[in-house]
């Protein structure tokens, strides 16, 4: 059987399926909100190609360790966690709907607001330290913009000499700042699925325009100099991670 088309499953959207993208289904039912990963029978056909979501489940059971620890140890507005778990090929992360606005449908007073309590929350983040790299459960999942650079293999990094890891959100686009769109005030910060301990070049604030979490025209594109970081710090031999690079 050919697999399906993205078009194809959100014509089949069961109830309270909100959407569904190349890599997720999202819910919501009342006040919840349900995001889960892609059974490898809902993997779709992109572009004339087989879209694999890398680090399918990793990724969501991640998300849910980072805001359960989060949660204990900052005052950082997040989505309050119902539930996070895999079943049946699929991880779910389940959490209390967080009703708002995208940073990104402000105004540019709006927006400057709204990045004025952004940086204290990311100072927040900075003096969250450890000498191990990932996320609370040890599972090292980089950013976007380089993850697709490794091949599908997961990263065993080099414990530091020292606590010098600060924790990064990795994906901080105005796209995952929910605000009050009258007060400007941050509801929530989502999506945390690449968040963990990392070095503090990770963390690019990609909030302070529109678009996704990547270096776009003329900005700089630090891919190279965090897969260097990484061929530093990791298990790899040089030689291996060279052969992941390519």
């Amino acid at each position: 059987m050919a697999p399906p088309t993205n078009q194809e499953l959100n014509e089949k959207r069961e109830k309270n399926c909100v959407t569904v993208t190349v890599e997720r289904k999202y819910y919501k039912v009342g006040n919840t909100w349900i995001k889960r990963s892609l059974r490898p029978s809902e993997w779709q056909k992109q572009n004339g190609f087989m879209h694999v979501p890398l680090f399918n489940t990793e990724r969501i059971l991640n998300e849910g360790e980072c805001l359960e620890f989060l949660a204990k140890h900052t005052d950082i507005p997040l989505p309050r966690l119902i539930a996070c778990f895999e079943d049946d090929s699929a991880a779910y992360l389940i959490t209390e709907y967080v009703d708002g606005v995208g940073m990104n449908e402000l105004d540019a007073d709006g927006q400057a607001a709204v990045a004025a309590e952004l940086q204290r929350h990311m100072q927040t983040l900075k003096g969250l330290t450890s000498d191990t790299w990932g996320g609370p459960s040890g599972v090292v999942l980089p950013p976007h913009r380089i993850i697709g650079k490794l091949n599908g293999r997961p990263l065993r990094m080099l414990p530091r000499e020292k606590s010098d890891l600060v924790f990064c959100h990795n994906d901080l686009s105005m796209n995952n700042v929910i605000v009050d769109e009258k007060t400007f005030k941050i509801k929530a910060i989502i999506d945390w699925e690449y968040a963990g301990f990392f070095s503090p070049e990770f963390e690019r604030p990609f909030y302070q325009r529109a678009g996704p979490s990547i270096a776009l025209r003329d900005e700089l594109d630090d891919t190279g100099a965090l897969m260097d970081i990484i061929s530093e710090q990791s298990e790899y031999t040089p030689m291996s991670m060279r052969t992941l690079i390519k």
